[in-house]
């Protein structure tokens, strides 16, 4: 008897090390994740000539990628709440949405688009295959792109510590200090998030949308 229980206590201590290596490798790979930037892009130094989304005019405007689907720009979001807020009367926003050319409406207007429509002084634009996003040389949801009240680019990159959190950052940091007019300021910061355009991965399969 008691050389069976030895045994029952051995297999026991023996699952739990393994599930705590189990949980522990878990969480190592979602922080490793969390704190992987999405590819940095190459936006264009003045703002695009043939681009339809309305321009500068003697105001800085916030261009920020978005992708609907994409979980971790619901922090984006909640930080250019934040800007729009602290910056009334001295920012505008643009926040266009990738969406492919056969998507219906019901595939883009999610959540994040109603949250990014509620934010004041947010501009919501829809994006059919990546069209603007490729003329802003954008490739990761979320992507924040600051131009002056001219047309040229102050700012590249994202306005969150990490994947899906919210919270001081060194990219809100920045935006804010080059609207108040600081030239030493950080012109780009990583951006966490989703591919935006990645076709295969985000878009659901087939197109009964």
């Amino acid at each position: 008897m008691i050389r069976a229980l030895a045994g029952r206590d051995w297999h026991l201590r023996a699952l739990a090390g393994l599930w705590l290596i189990a949980v522990t490798g878990g969480l190592g790979v979602l922080l490793k994740y969390s704190a992987t930037p999405g590819n940095a892009g190459d936006p264009p130094y003045h703002w695009p000539t043939n681009s339809p989304i309305r321009p500068p005019s003697g105001r800085p405007v916030l261009v920020m990628m978005a992708h609907p689907r994409c979980p971790c720009t619901r922090a984006s979001l909640e930080e250019l709440d934040r800007l729009m807020a602290r910056n009334a009367g001295r920012l505008e926003a643009r926040v266009v949405f990738f969406a492919p050319a056969y998507a219906g409406e019901d595939w883009w207007s999610t959540e994040l688009w109603s949250g990014a429509s509620a934010i004041p002084g947010v501009e919501v634009i829809l994006d059919r295959d990546a069209i603007e996003a490729r003329r802003f040389g954008a490739e990761t949801s979320g992507h924040a792109l600051l131009y002056d009240g001219e047309g040229t680019l102050m700012f590249s990159g994202g306005i969150t510590v990490a994947r899906g959190h919210a919270g001081d950052n060194a990219g809100l940091g920045a935006i804010e200090a080059l609207i108040r007019g600081e030239k030493t300021a950080r012109r780009r910061t990583p951006v966490f998030g989703c591919a935006l355009h990645d076709f295969e991965a985000l878009a659901p399969a087939g197109r009964g949308l």
